[in-house]
């Protein structure tokens, strides 16, 4: 538990996630919830269990390899746990609150749950810059470029990928 409280303090940009504990077990346990939840949202999106798990498999694999080179070239891999745990449990947290708006959207049809989802969006994308911005010690700007390019690689990247497949 007291893992969980160190990490949700990203979710209101206070911490640091490189001087957060290295839990292998708590980067999996992310993983598989990250994983789960991306498939709920994708199969309720596309209707389509398998052409779903093909775009959340590479979403995933592209999370990872985004982080993986973005630390290659820092010259820091070795604090991959750390920031690839960061990035899920940021996601995931948001996931949260993503949900039941996919649900209220769906159902209703309301432009408040529209509004709702944008604004998690928006959060979502600022969580992926600060992190991005703590773990590479570059500028705002910088990492906002670098999180519009974390979302075009993995989202759009996968989205392409499986049409291809």
């Amino acid at each position: 538990m007291a893992i969980l409280k160190q990490y949700l303090a990203l979710c209101w940009f206070q911490s640091n996630p490189l001087t957060l504990p290295r839990s292998v077990d708590f980067f999996k346990q992310n993983f598989w919830f990250y994983y789960i939840v991306e498939y709920f949202i994708q199969v309720n999106m596309v209707d389509d269990p398998v052409e779903s798990f093909y775009e959340v498999s590479l979403e995933t694999a592209l999370t990872f390899l985004f982080i993986g080179i973005m630390l290659i070239l820092n010259r820091s891999l070795y604090v991959f746990i750390q920031a690839a745990t960061a990035f899920l449990f940021c996601e995931n947290v948001v996931a949260i609150f993503v949900v039941p708006v996919i649900v209220w959207l769906t159902t209703t049809d309301d432009a408040l749950s529209y509004y709702t989802f944008a604004a998690l969006a928006l959060w979502q994308y600022a969580l992926i810059a600060y992190l991005i911005q703590r773990i590479l010690s570059i500028n705002l700007v910088a990492s906002l470029v670098l999180s519009f390019l974390y979302f075009m690689v993995t989202y759009g990247g996968a989205f392409a990928l499986a049409q291809v497949i």
